[in-house]
């Protein structure tokens, strides 16, 4: 027999070359660009910050959205997946502000406003491209000629649009209000940059006096108030006591003497306070604690704040009424000791004030949690400033509706009960922020403070008739990220002007999300999007997991198990990953245990594994909303999926290249091979298309595996042997699996494109002229429809005994512990009429795949002494005579029996339960029934065998 010529791939599946080789050439071709053909079909990436880089959850979420774009792209729809930017306020206005610092040695007040925007431009065209860099490693199929940026001209355009119209609404007010405050950055922040820390603290019970002689139920002559932060005590303005609380009854309305201060403040009844929680008093500050703003508001208290935009006391309090006017009433003096204290200097200061009054009695020792910035790394503190805020609860109604009705379905559908949670008690929303990087908010102010909004000061003094004498200074605040960000589905697509893209493309298909932001982003999205559109933003909005390490930890840089996605596709040096990892961590412990666990987990440092295999990874594990705990494990075994698919293309092109692989449609003959797998192909096909559509990644993944891998690799490729490598198979044979193994393989390559793109690609333009198939690019290519017609369920259950029987043989080899390639008699037992066809059509497969030197069938005389197996009822015997050691088969035996005893156990321990057999379907009953008697047939036979044995 002749050898056969090499494959023209390469001997070894290099990765990284071939996926920066077809990177560059699908986007230099415009593959990713819209077809303006078909249905449309619309993704929009949520915008990565523009200071980031790619991290697991990006990879993660990427690879998803890549696979359903390319998926649909390959149905031949007008696909478009958008790309773009945040423009990241706080994080890029820190990281420009700290390279300002390092190489100049200034600040931005010292460059002014104008300066520093020009500072922060520069760098982003310099270095704020990162993350676009790493999607295009990743393979993301984007449309890069549309990528949009969050403060380009004509995304500033649509955010300023959307403020007017609010603002002339009455649905944007300027307030106020309490915020989360960050004192280091001097800015509001929103609740998603506010991390919560847990911690070892205080709780400080105070005494409050009573004034006018006044005493409670049990003769005390003042209440005791417990409070982790003493320094709010000088804004407090009341006492808050639960009504339904008999000690305090008498007292309600009267007042008590605020300690330090001098003030008379009353006692209120409120739900607020706890009977069980302390001595059931407590104190209310509504200028510094959301609780106690609403507690305040309730009973119409003023606010009172004592700290400055630096979180220190303050020379005198700002005394306002609810509505924000000044109140005249109160007197703002503030103790002179703590004018000008840092808060927690403050706070030393009034407990130590209190313990010498004897007013503190007693100091409890408590675990709490506490609020940290998460970019200052400072404790935020409530402050009361002047913002501006959206009125939420008129955009709430119909964004509620949109979910109700299913004009937008969450994927997984549970999530719909945390959005319908949140939006039913919303807050207004601050939407400014003291940054000077931002979308600036097109508000102006005239000498006595009032409002005028509009594009520019020209179109301000045109839409209020407004003079050249009016004076007007624009407000200095920008816009909160998430307001620019909610108009992303629309205002990357041209809005508000009526663009062609906005009309192929909007509302999107699907956006693909993390849980985490569902209320900052998901929310806002939908609320702004159909107040300006009247249009959902998307259909479907499916939410991942968190990607968290193999122990279930969150990942973050200050626990050292941060990986990086390009550092498994690429691979990295021990050295380096250690330097990657402890770089800027300041605390030298810190980086000490991070490095030492570094060098445990990754002795050899992290080797590369392609892009291919790490997309697979995280499809494969994609398990519809549950968090994912990382394997390393199974990265590599999916690089060797990827391995094997690889030598498997090469067999197969060694085996067709340059031979008649019925291209033309000539006469073929199939075996029952070739029709096996042309049947579990269609099968394979409709799986896969099945769970896309319903974004079950993980078993879409699952089921492409077991069919490449395990029926057309371990199977069918051995099954195509027997014929190709038989000098006696005529043409019709030959021919017939040769266009099988090319046909099956290029379906292949077009089901698993979309999960594994590039060596997808690689392979499919050697195999695509073998299969008759056309075209450039693979990712163009039609998706595989099955075709029912072609299963052929005959073929199916023939090569299913066939596989049975031959895997009955390796199970004996491997029992017997007999060399895989000597060849063996075989005898088969109690066959029926239909085993007995199978075997007459398949004897050259069984013979040259189980290795057997003969295939005999026995009738009802005695057998010689053999191992045994089961094919259905069928009995498969290796005779022992000259093969077996006789007491390590008895042995064997006897654990084979107890194995089956014990199935058999607890299959009749299920039939003999009453409840089982009454509650569980009938055919799942009958399953249970006919598993029993197989074993028991099995267990016999193995006894009877046993006893053969014994008489040897």
């Amino acid at each position: 027999m002749t050898s056969k010529p090499e494959a023209s791939l390469d001997k070894t599946y290099q990765p990284t070359d071939i996926e920066k080789r077809w990177a560059k050439e699908w986007e230099e071709k415009g593959y990713f660009r819209p077809s303006g053909q078909g249905e449309s079909y619309s993704i929009m990436i949520p915008p990565p910050n523009v200071t980031g880089s790619l991290h697991m959850g990006h990879a993660f979420q990427d690879s998803i959205m890549d696979t359903l774009t390319r998926w649909q792209r390959m149905q031949q729809k007008n696909t478009l997946w958008q790309v773009g930017t945040d423009h990241a306020g706080i994080a890029t206005q820190m990281v420009v502000e700290r390279k300002l610092a390092a190489e100049e040695g200034k600040t931005r007040h010292d460059l002014g406003r104008d300066k520093f925007l020009e500072k922060v431009w520069e760098w982003k065209e310099e270095s704020g491209g990162t993350i676009t860099r790493q999607l295009r490693r990743l393979g993301a199929s984007v449309d890069w000629d549309r990528e949009r940026f969050t403060m380009d001209d004509g995304f500033y355009k649509a955010v300023q649009e959307v403020f007017i119209r609010l603002y002339d609404e009455g649905l944007i007010y300027r307030g106020k209000r309490l915020v989360n405050w960050d004192p280091k950055l001097h800015t509001a922040i929103s609740d998603l940059e506010v991390e919560n820390k847990d911690q070892q603290g205080n709780f400080w019970h105070f005494r409050y006096p009573l004034a006018d002689g006044a005493k409670t139920a049990d003769g005390k002559d003042y209440l005791v108030v417990a409070t982790t932060r003493p320094e709010t005590l000088l804004g407090d303005t009341c006492v808050a006591v639960n009504p339904k609380d008999e000690r305090y009854a008498s007292i309600v309305g009267k007042e008590v003497i605020l300690p330090l201060v001098g003030r008379r403040i009353p006692v209120v009844a409120d739900d607020h306070a706890d009977m069980e929680k302390g001595s059931g008093c407590v104190k209310i500050t509504p200028a510094h604690d959301f609780n106690d703003y609403q507690v305040g508001k309730r009973h119409n208290q003023p606010l009172i704040n004592v700290m400055t935009i630096d979180a220190a006391i303050r020379d005198q309090a700002e005394v306002y009424n609810l509505d924000g006017t000044p109140n005249e009433a109160v007197d703002p003096t503030l103790p002179e000791i703590f004018r000008g204290l840092d808060r927690f200097e403050a706070r030393k200061k009034l407990v130590a004030e209190m313990e010498a009054l004897g007013l503190l009695e007693q100091v409890e020792q408590i675990n709490n949690t506490l609020p940290y910035g998460d970019r200052s790394g400072v404790v935020i503190e409530p402050l009361l400033t002047d913002q501006w805020f959206v009125k939420i609860a008129p955009l709430a109604e119909p964004a509620i509706a949109a979910v109700e009705k299913g004009d937008i379905e969450f994927v997984p559908k549970q999530y719909e009960n945390m959005y319908f949670a949140w939006m039913r008690d919303i807050q207004d929303w601050c939407i400014s922020r003291q940054l000077w990087w931002g979308h600036r908010i097109p508000a102006w102010y005239d000498e006595v403070g009032n409002i005028y909004v509009g594009q520019s000061e020209e179109a301000v003094r045109q839409k209020y008739n407004l003079g050249s004498e009016v004076s007007l200074e624009q407000d200095t605040d920008v816009l909160d990220t998430w307001f620019s960000s909610g108009l992303w589905t629309f205002g990357t697509l041209g809005w508000p002007e009526q663009t062609e893209e906005l009309k192929a493309f909007h509302p999107s298909s699907v956006l693909v999300t993390g849980f985490d932001i569902i209320f900052f982003w998901v929310a806002r999205m939908i609320m702004l999007t159909l107040k300006f559109t009247d249009q959902v933003p998307f259909k479907t909005v499916y939410v991942t997991g968190l990607i968290r390490d193999d122990n279930g930890q969150k990942m973050s840089k200050s626990k050292g198990n941060v990986l990086d996605p390009l550092d498994m596709i690429d691979g990295i040096d021990l050295e380096t990953l250690l330097e990657k990892r402890t770089s800027g961590l300041m605390q030298p412990k810190l980086a000490e245990k991070i490095a030492k666990q570094t060098k445990k987990a990754f002795p050899e440092g992290i080797s590369a594994h392609g892009t291919d295999a790490l997309r697979f990874t995280l499809l494969a594990m994609a398990t519809t909303g549950r968090d994912i705990n990382w394997d390393m494990k199974r990265l590599e075994g999916y690089r060797n999926f990827c391995n094997k698919l690889w030598n498997a293309a090469r067999y197969v092109l060694s085996n067709t290249e340059g031979e008649d692989c019925g291209v033309n449609n000539e006469p073929v003959d199939l075996t029952l091979a070739d029709r096996w797998i042309l049947s579990r192909l269609q099968e394979t096909e409709a799986s896969v298309t099945k769970h896309l559509s319903s974004y079950r990644f993980d078993l879409a993944a699952h089921a492409f595996y077991e069919f490449v891998w395990n029926d057309y690799c371990d199977w069918y490729l051995e099954l195509s042997k027997p014929v190709l490598w038989n000098e006696e198979a005529s043409a019709e044979e030959l021919r017939g699996t040769r266009r099988t193994l090319v046909r099956v393989l290029e379906a292949i390559l077009r089901l698993g494109h979309p999960m594994i793109p590039f060596i997808t690609e690689e392979i499919w333009q050697r195999v695509k002229p073998l299969a008759g198939v056309e075209g450039e690019s693979l990712m163009l290519a039609q998706w595989p429809q099955a075709d029912t017609s072609k299963i052929d369920q005959l073929a199916v259950a023939d090569l299913e005994w066939v596989k049975g029987v031959i895997l009955a043989v390796r199970n004996l080899r491997a029992e017997m512990n007999l060399a895989p390639g000597k060849p063996l008699p075989l005898l088969l037992h109690n066959t029926s009429a239909e085993d007995q066809r199978r075997l007459q059509e398949n004897r050259l497969f069984l013979q040259k795949l189980a290795k057997l030197e003969s295939i005999q069938l026995t009738g009802d005389e005695g057998l010689p002494m053999s191992s045994m197996q089961l094919v259905g009822q069928m009995e498969v015997h290796l005779p022992l005579a000259g093969f077996i050691d006789k007491d390590a088969e008895i042995a064997r035996l006897d654990k084979e029996i107890e194995r089956l005893e014990k199935d058999m156990q607890r299959t009749a321990g299920k039939l003999n339960n009453e409840s089982f057999v009454s509650k569980a379907p009938a055919e799942v009953v009958d399953k249970e029934k006919a598993k029993l008697a197989e074993a028991e047939t099995a267990c016999n036979k193995l006894k009877e065998q046993q006893e053969q044995l014994r008489k040897l």
